[in-house]
């Protein structure tokens, strides 16, 4: 190795320094480069079944011989995440999009269809969200062209999709989208897979929550694609379901206490704690959002 030699100063001396070259001209290390923001993945065990993930959100979608069945555009704050789903369901396929079924009406999870519309998607939602979406009329939403009540069967190219409302819950809309033949379903923020309920959990009905939440344990299905990604990415199952409404009841229970001595809201938002499920996603953020819905329950009868 060539040497580089330095004269150093020290006291009114000069010194010689050897310094080797390769030191002085290496270029610094580049940092590592960012993942993508986005990912395309194949259900395990399945031909035709795929999840859509941009940032913290995703979707499914079904690929057909007659169609692509998409679910909800994600696209709130973010259009290049339409765009890019669009792209990535034109890598697996060049079958046409035949339909874009929204989950349920929140803005987070709906925003941006108009790029699928402008292929000939029709849009499926539950009624509720149809008419939610009519009377706030909000930007860059695409109004559903087709409504769901309790139940329907969607058939594309030997595929059957059952679209089905289990009542009230985190929305008055939320739909379930089951293959039976796949076995899996579809379900968007009202199953949290081994997460808590994100803040205080606006727009909800706990009375109702947990009853619907028994309906899906009642369906005969084995993965579960939640609209956020369960921790690693994992799919849920049903023994999370039957965590979620464990995970209600004990938080019921300990709300209800602080309750009956007078100590909703801030105090039981500061004191009330679950270690039972401190592993779970967002414990130490949403925790006191939790508390509080729940106060309201006791404290107010909604």
């Amino acid at each position: 190795m060539r040497h580089l030699i330095i004269a150093t100063a020290v006291g009114g001396s000069a010194l010689l320094a050897a310094v080797p070259v390769s030191a002085q001209t290496q270029p610094a290390a580049s940092p590592p480069s960012a993942p993508p923001p986005f990912a395309t993945t194949k259900v395990e065990g399945t031909d035709n079944v795929y999840i859509f993930r941009y940032q913290g959100h995703q979707s499914m979608f079904v690929v057909t011989p007659d169609g692509v069945i998409a679910t909800d555009p994600i696209g709130l704050g973010r259009p290049q995440a339409v765009t890019t789903y669009i792209d990535e369901i034109k890598k697996v396929t060049s079958q046409p999009i035949k339909y874009v079924i929204y989950s349920h009406s929140h803005y987070d999870h709906i925003t941006g269809g108009k790029p699928f519309k402008d292929l000939g998607a029709r849009f499926i939602a539950h009624k509720n969200a149809k008419a939610q979406l009519e009377r706030l009329q909000p930007p860059n939403i695409v109004l559903p062209d087709e409504v769901v009540d309790s139940k329907h069967t969607l058939t594309l190219g030997g595929t059957t999709l059952e679209l089905l409302y289990v009542g009230r819950n985190h929305s008055d809309n939320s739909l379930v989208m089951r293959l039976p033949k796949e076995r899996i379903i579809f379900a968007v923020d009202f199953i949290p897979v081994q997460s808590l309920f994100w803040r205080s959990m606006p727009d909800s009905w706990l009375d109702e929550w947990e009853a619907s939440l028994k309906r899906v344990l009642a369906m005969d299905w084995d993965k579960l694609i939640p609209g956020h990604p369960g921790p690693g990415g994992r799919l849920g199952n049903k023994q999370d379901v039957e965590n979620l409404l464990q995970y209600m009841a004990d938080l019921a229970v300990e709300v209800k206490k602080v309750a009956d001595e007078g100590k909703c809201y801030d105090t039981a938002m500061k004191e009330v704690k679950l270690p039972k499920y401190e592993s779970w996603g967002n414990y130490g953020i949403w925790l006191a959002g939790n508390v509080e819905r729940y106060c309201y329950l006791y404290r107010s009868g909604f």
